[in-house]
């Protein structure tokens, strides 16, 4: 049985004398195979493969490009809004100071303008006043009078006798008489 495994193991191709490399012919046939397609891929595949590392290194420094750039604007910008920020406090104040003069000449106008209403007001007051003591005056001696004559036809009446009455009419005829 030991001889028909060692001719056994001649026949196997995958079974070889030395336990590390292979036969010679192996060698050169694989090396030939591996020459023929490392060619076919050199002439094939190498101009695409270089082509699309070449596109690679364009794309990566065309990013790198554009991200400069978007650097650069970005820098720009902030720069903008930094002398911007300082403009926007120096108008800030500007218009602080704006409204502020503007609302102290409202008050002083408002406060003239009160003033000159409650001059007005006093004076308005002080003419209905003048006016409403003179009416009341008026109707206080109109009542007067009134209540005067009242008051003195009944003393008349309640002291007045007929000749003494009759004397009174006389007069009153003479005068209006010597009148006219």
């Amino acid at each position: 049985m030991n001889l028909m495994a060692t001719l056994l193991a001649a026949d196997d191709p995958s079974q070889s004398i030395h336990p590390i490399f292979a036969e010679l012919k192996e060698i050169i046939w694989g090396g030939i195979a591996f020459l023929i397609i490392a060619a076919l891929l050199v002439k094939f595949a190498g101009p695409p493969i270089k082509n699309g590392l070449a596109a690679r290194t364009a794309r990566i420094q065309a990013e790198l490009d554009a991200a400069q750039l978007a650097r650069s604007t970005a820098e720009t910008e902030a720069a903008n809004i930094r002398t911007a920020l300082g403009d926007i406090a120096a108008e800030r104040t500007r218009l602080l100071a704006e409204a502020d003069a503007e609302a102290a000449a409202l008050l002083t106008e408002g406060r003239a303008r009160l003033e000159q209403d409650v001059a007005d007001l006093l004076a308005k007051a002080r003419v209905d006043l003048q006016t409403a003591t003179g009416r009341v005056n008026e109707e206080l001696q109109s009542d007067i009078a009134r209540a005067s004559a009242e008051a003195i036809e009944r003393v008349v009446v309640e002291n007045l006798d007929y000749n003494t009455h009759r004397r009174l009419i006389d007069d009153f005829i003479a005068k209006v008489g010597a009148a006219s």
